[in-house]
């Protein structure tokens, strides 16, 4: 057997936005990915389908794998013939152990490549708004471990070379050794007055800043419970925070919401999420899939093959146009043959889709749901039109129905279905169990539904107990029912029932919440 290869990759230090090109290329490379605590969940989307996933991650009480153990699983995998992508937090040259890593490989005789990141030593700071140099300031910095015991600490680092060789010093892993670090440096030189700062999970949606000075900084440490990961830097830098704290300004900084959209449409209200400061957790809970069976197809073959008989095409989701096109070339039906029909739709998102194919709608309800278009387009209703309506096989009935009440035809043609998801995100379960999730979004009544019976096939009891605490931002009062009816409260609810208008209530919710 052919032995594999290992690319031992720096994920940057949390926002998975850090993560080097190379390194995500090695990602979706893989067939096995070794990953410890420090690098992104949402890294790990990027993954090709059913390449393994292996946790070595280290929690400060216990270790999941011991260093040696995580470099013969290293070896072991290679010599199997897999390509093998170990993925560490930061870069992994820097406090990172990737010598002991590739120096075995090396030794069993097995490829591999070592990747850079994006050090959590100049990101960090630079999330909290401190930059380690500034051309008045500081013109060098040193990179020095705080996770020693202190005499180890003596014993690797030279405090009366270390303390004024440069500008900025920051220290990795020291948060438990604060007052013996700013006990030394003043006792090799640092005045006591001297600024510091401690970044705790910085870059991501966790982020916390603590700000003293040498003299004062273990009291606010522990007067703060502060606990680690986090990254101290001690130098005159600390006061550009003032001006310079961008990251922490964002809307949605400090809120991990989770987005219950279908996997393919969940990336539109993610990337949103990730611009504005917070950080999605997809956690899809519906699939959307075409109809397979041959019945189901013969009647939306039969539907379409009446084109001209329509005065109306009205289409109330995207996926109701995607697969109506779709189906349209599966049947080799020409769209010009719908001539006589006019074209409406429910929401700007819908009509945009219709744009994209050459097709704009006659009218757009003002509030973006099917009763509002009703409301819209009713005096342009004649009795004894035909309207065809592809839609999804769960669409509420109310408009074929409304449409019925004015003697027109509603031909309903199901050309998606709507399904339960089968895959469970297992980091965002822990997110909910843990109290990790700050929102959870509804696009759309069927993803109510479908979570809570996720949640129950993923080992939950009681769903509305867990979900109970946690704000839920609604897409629309349709689905703020749904949520109701489930025994759920509704925290916001989106004006108008579009991703961006979900976004602007989410946005207010979270200013408010970090006012009181």
């Amino acid at each position: 057997m052919n032995k594999g290869k290992v690319y031992l990759v720096g994920a940057g230090p949390g926002d998975p936005g850090l993560i080097t090109v190379r390194g995500l290329e090695c990602l979706q490379a893989a067939d096995v990915v070794v990953y410890d605590r420090l690098a992104s969940p949402r890294l790990l989307r990027h993954v090709k389908p059913g390449a393994e996933l292996v946790y070595v991650g280290k929690l400060p009480d216990r270790h999941t794998m011991k260093q040696e153990e995580i470099n013969e699983l290293l070896v072991d995998l290679a010599l199997a013939g897999k390509t093998v992508t170990r993925l560490k937090g930061g870069d992994p040259t820097i406090f990172g152990r990737v010598g002991e890593e590739a120096g075995l490989l090396y030794d069993n005789g097995v490829e591999f490549e070592i990747v850079p990141g994006i050090t959590s030593a100049i990101a960090v700071p630079a999330y909290a708004g401190i930059p380690v140099t500034h051309r008045d300031i500081a013109s060098s910095l040193s990179i020095i471990t705080g996770h020693e015991s202190p005499d180890k600490l003596d014993r690797s680092i030279h405090w009366d070379k270390v303390t004024n060789a440069t500008g900025t010093l920051l220290f990795l892993m020291g948060v438990a050794k604060i007052g013996y670090i700013a006990e030394q440096l003043i006792k090799h030189g640092k005045p006591p007055e001297t600024p510091v700062a401690l970044v705790r999970w910085g870059t991501r949606v966790e982020q916390e800043t603590i700000v003293g000075t040498l003299a004062t900084i273990e009291t606010i440490v522990k007067e703060a419970n502060f606990q680690p990961p986090a990254v101290i830097i001690v130098g005159e830098v600390v006061l550009q925070r003032e001006k310079l704290r961008w990251y922490e300004k964002k809307p949605l900084f400090g809120m991990r919401v989770l987005v219950t959209r279908a996997r393919a449409q969940a990336s539109e209200l993610a990337d949103a999420i990730e611009a504005l400061g917070g950080e999605p957790c997809e956690y899809p809970v519906i699939e959307v899939k075409e109809p397979v069976k041959a019945e189901a197809l013969e009647a939306i073959r039969a539907r379409l093959e009446e084109a001209e008989g329509y005065q109306w095409l009205m289409f109330t989701s995207v996926n109701g146009v995607e697969y109506f096109f779709r189906f349209l070339a599966q049947f080799g039906i020409d769209i010009r043959r719908f001539h006589s029909a006019r074209i409406v739709a429910v929401g700007p998102k819908t009509a945009e889709a219709l744009q994209q194919r050459g097709l704009l709608v006659e009218e757009l309800p003002v509030k973006f749901h099917a009763d509002s278009l009703l409301e819209r387009i009713q005096d342009k209703l004649q009795a004894g039109e035909k309207a065809l309506l592809p839609r999804g096989d769960l669409a509420r009935e109310v408009l074929p129905a409304e449409l019925a009440k004015r003697g027109v035809e509603a031909v309903e043609i199901d050309v998606y279905e709507t399904v339960l998801a089968n895959s469970v995100d297992q980091s965002a379960l822990e997110f909910l169990e843990s109290g990790g999730i700050h929102m959870v979004t509804f696009t759309s009544s069927s993803t109510v539904i479908n979570l809570l019976e996720q949640l129950k096939r993923s080992g939950i009891e009681d769903p509305v107990k867990l979900l109970a605490n946690i704000p839920i931002a609604s897409i629309g009062p349709i689905t703020s029912k749904t949520v109701r009816d489930a025994g759920l409260k509704v925290a916001v609810e989106a004006e108008a029932s579009t991703i961006d208008s979900l976004l602007e209530a989410i946005q207010a919710f979270n200013i408010e919440r970090r006012m009181t």
